[in-house]
């Protein structure tokens, strides 16, 4: 069958490495030439993956009957619409139910509206003077976001990001001052704890959960410095986390089925991968976002553990036919470093050459998904962004994260850096404690 895949980044690279796992033939959009997607498609095109009317007319060049769309962007303005409008469907979600991630607000509101347990308290505003009266007044301290989308780097919190009145202010007139606040701030309390991301599968009605993952996105080792899109990420072989129970997993899952109800209730059925960003507190597990697609790194963990065919789940979801207890992941752990330019989450170097040794990252045990990166006359070039996601695979958290490492050694480029803590038993027993001093 063939099918059109949108995106080169790595997410995407490991949703077309599961596609062509299935047998299907894939005919590529990206708007950079990601190596490992151009192995694998019968058929692509470099191009901007927001311009709708080229990639309609790709998708009717290669007859294409379904679609995979990896990115945020592109749902943001439709591009499921207009596929969709032409015959091809999409295991994504329209433009109407895409704002589930693009407005923060419609989020909030909707889970408030169907009293959806694990909202946070918030507050939208579309102008400084309102916003500074609301922040005089709080006394808890809170977390500033543009309502719309951010790439994972927009949000700041008071007391780690923001230390005075003065700052939050700042960063509140920043996001009003630029596009990406589309319709203002949003402020929404600070809740203590630790996040985990919890993906399901969706139909437009039923779901079906992924193995859980925690996602690291500050640049820094030790959890610090400024956010990024996420510099790495680790699953356990039972599915859940070291920190994470049962009863919490299936919390979220029930937060989750809620909420693709209440989208169907509205009239914008949810169709394609959901992530879930959750916080484990106190009380139970909040929202701290929902995302319209699999996340960035964490498809990466979960896509290679797949047992079930996952052009038949792409079908599925596009066609409301998902069987929920029907989707099998192996017990396996993972680990996945992304090695990144230097200066990125601040000022990222682009343009520097990356040599890679497969055979070595495959021989230690590893998978490797390209990313934000170029081939170009031979040789592969950082982009801005995050470049190569190395992937340990294990029967133990422990051993996921050796072959990791042991991979890393096949990726060689002076102009490139690693998070190297993530996964490692130091790093997961610290969070281990937070939560149970926190619960206790």
């Amino acid at each position: 069958m063939r099918i059109l895949t949108v995106g080169g980044g790595g997410r995407e690279h490991a949703a077309v490495e599961a596609l062509y796992r299935s047998g299907a033939e894939i005919y590529s959009v990206m708007k950079n030439a990601n190596p490992g997607i151009i192995r694998r498609a019968k058929g692509y095109k470099l191009v901007n993956e927001r311009l709708v009317d080229d990639i309609c007319e790709f998708a009717i060049e290669h007859d294409v009957s379904h679609a995979f769309i990896g990115p945020e962007g592109p749902l943001e303005i439709g591009l499921v619409d207009a596929l969709e409008n032409i015959g091809v469907k999409c295991a994504a979600p329209t433009m109407a139910a895409a704002r589930i991630e693009t407005s923060k607000s419609f989020m909030r509101e909707l889970v408030s509206k169907y009293n959806i347990e694990g909202n946070l308290a918030y507050a939208v505003f579309d102008n400084a003077e309102d916003t500074e009266k609301y922040l005089k007044t709080m006394t808890a301290e809170v977390v500033i976001k543009p309502t719309g989308l951010t790439g994972g780097k927009g949000v700041k919190v008071q007391g780690e990001h923001l230390h005075s009145h003065e700052e939050m202010m700042a960063y509140v007139l920043e996001i009003l001052d630029t596009s990406s606040g589309m319709d203002g701030v949003i402020i929404e309390e600070k809740v203590n704890g630790e996040e985990f991301t919890q993906m399901v599968f969706v139909d437009g009605k039923r779901i079906a959960p992924m193995p859980l993952v925690q996602d690291h996105k500050r640049a820094y080792e030790g959890d610090m410095g400024p956010n990024t899109g996420g510099m790495g990420s680790y699953s356990d072989a039972n599915h859940l986390l070291p920190f994470v129970s049962e009863d919490a997993r299936n919390k979220a899952l029930d937060i989750l089925r809620k909420i693709v109800d209440a989208m169907s209730e509205e009239g914008c059925p949810y169709h394609g991968p959901m992530y879930g960003q959750f916080m484990l507190s106190k009380d139970g597990p909040k929202i701290i976002e929902i995302n319209a697609r699999f996340g960035d790194p964490e498809a990466m963990n979960v896509l290679p553990l797949l047992e079930n065919d996952f052009l038949t789940l792409v079908k599925d979801m596009a066609n409301g036919r998902l069987k929920e207890d029907s989707v099998k992941f192996k017990e396996l752990a993972t680990v996945c470093k992304y090695v990144v330019p230097k200066g990125y989450g601040t000022v990222p170097v682009p343009g520097h050459e990356i040599c890679i040794n497969e055979d070595g990252i495959h021989e230690s045990g590893a998978e490797i998904f390209y990313a934000n990166v170029d081939m170009i006359d031979g040789k592969l070039l950082t982009g801005t962004s995050r470049s190569i996601g190395i992937v340990g695979i294990g029967e133990t958290l422990e051993e996921a994260e050796r072959r990791c490492e042991a991979a890393l050694r096949f990726v060689e480029g002076e102009a490139i850096c690693v998070r190297h803590d993530i996964g490692k038993r130091d790093l997961i027993q610290k969070k281990v404690d937070r939560i149970k001093n926190l619960l206790s």
